[in-house]
């Protein structure tokens, strides 16, 4: 039976080798998840707590499960796919984790320019060119450690600046425990989305095994990753969400403020020490989603083509390189950056029940030495039916009889056509990944 002094030791060892899962963490507790939290407070009050509680523990469970196929397999996400489902299979996973991962970094970078400009009196633009060089150079040049060091150091001050900002500003405990009983208010359901996108999202997912073998984890580090996982995921995001969350619904009423214009706002209503907070929280914010952002594609896309996911490997390095810079544009998109960022993790969460459905396939099959157990595989269920019934939901308001209507005259509206088509292709791609398991499950030819 291990002692008190054992296990405080165990405790302090594992604080000081976590990581990977805050590399998740850093992307999740990000100016999109801002952005979907001071929508649903400020828009709905209290209503959605229970969706911001309930993110926490999605994505805690998301990042489990990815955790044990990286550990069990040992192997990057994809190459498991291409050799236990196919190539075809394969390249759907790159291409949807590559197209939200890069339609957010353009979001995230205006968003980091437009913060960073607010602070600095120095123009976006510039802002967005600098940031994109900074974030080449630093990952380039270090690759995975610079980008795990920056999102420990990162997130733990964005999580303070929040928590304190709870301290500044009045909370009613009663209106918010109310919020914890499950109701979607009328037209929430894209906001409801985007809050448990920024938890579940299949960036996070797919990026776990590549994160975990740059540390070089395996099977022998599980306790250690399970814990890297809830202190990351459960805690300190849970925290970050909670705490945003409750900001804005306290005080806060006009949900098309921008993420900037809530921390402005803050200023004349509870004070000026809630608005310094607030914006000092949204730039750490920023910045550590976008770092983390960056290297997902490149892992990806590497591991497909068969090249190395370090920065020993020259092709990589120069993935890593291009796909920083290619985020500078991001920051001349303009425009009211609320909506774009609830956008963002809406779409995100129409790809990440594919996701989620291929980890389930891989985690009981033969990939991994030791299948999922029932508990796990019956709350991997559970994750699928929430974020796919919330991505049915977004993409049922998003497909509105005016729309089509619209379509129909010839007045496509470009963007919301190709979120729809992009839900489509990945909802065809779930249920059939769904009726092939069942399919061999009854032939007892599951790989």
């Amino acid at each position: 039976m291990a002692t008190s002094r054992d296990a405080s030791g165990t405790v302090k060892t594992y604080l000081q080798e976590m990581g990977p899962s805050w590399v998740a963490g850093a992307i999740a507790a990000g100016p999109a998840t801002m952005a979907s939290l001071i929508a649903a407070g400020a828009g709905y009050g209290y209503d959605l707590l229970w969706v911001v509680v309930l993110s926490a523990f999605a994505g805690a469970l998301a990042q489990y499960l990815a955790m044990r196929l990286g550990l069990l397999t040992e192997r990057g996400i994809v190459g498991v796919v291409e050799d236990h489902l196919g190539e075809s299979w394969a390249w759907i996973l790159v291409l949807d984790a590559v197209i939200a991962a890069g339609v957010a970094q353009l979001v995230i970078m205006n968003t980091v320019a437009s913060v960073s400009a607010t602070i600095t009196g120095l123009d976006a633009g510039i802002w967005g060119i600098i940031w994109a060089v900074i974030l080449a150079v630093g990952l380039a040049g270090s690759g995975y450690r610079f980008v795990e060091l920056f999102a420990k150091v990162l997130v733990s001050a964005v999580v303070l600046a929040f928590v304190a900002s709870v301290f500044v500003v009045p909370i009613d405990p009663a209106a918010a425990a109310s919020g914890l009983v499950p109701s979607v208010p009328g037209g929430s359901a894209a906001v409801a989305a985007a809050v448990l996108g920024g938890a579940v999202h299949i960036t996070l997912i797919t990026m776990h095994s590549y994160t975990m073998r740059a540390r070089e984890w395996t099977a022998d580090e599980y306790d250690l990753a399970t814990f890297d996982v809830g202190i990351s995921m459960l805690v300190a995001f849970g925290i970050y969400s909670v705490a945003i969350f409750l900001v804005t619904a306290s005080v806060l009423s006009d949900p098309n403020l921008s993420t900037v214009g809530a921390a402005e706002a803050l200023g004349p209503l509870v004070g000026e020490r809630a608005e310094v907070l607030f914006l000092l929280g949204l730039g750490g914010a920023a910045v550590s989603t976008l770092g983390g952002n960056t290297i997902v594609p490149p892992f990806l896309l590497a591991d497909k083509l068969g090249w190395g996911t370090t920065v020993e490997d020259s092709r990589y390095r120069g993935l890593l390189a291009a796909f920083a810079l290619l985020s500078a544009p991001g920051a001349f998109i303009g425009g009211e950056v609320l909506g774009q960022l609830v956008l963002v993790l809406a779409i995100g969460t129409v790809g990440t029940p594919f996701a989620i459905a291929v980890v389930l396939y891989l985690l009981n099959s033969g990939a991994v030495p030791r299948v999922n157990s029932l508990p796990a595989n019956l709350a991997g269920v559970a994750l699928l039916a929430v974020t796919g019934g919330l991505a049915a939901n977004f993409l049922r308001e998003t497909a509105t009889i005016e729309f089509f209507r619209e379509a129909t005259a010839g007045n496509v509206d470009v963007l919301t056509a190709a979120v729809l088509s992009f839900g489509v292709i990945l909802s065809i791609a779930t249920l059939g990944l769904l009726v092939k398991f069942f399919q061999e499950r009854v032939a007892g030819t599951v790989p």
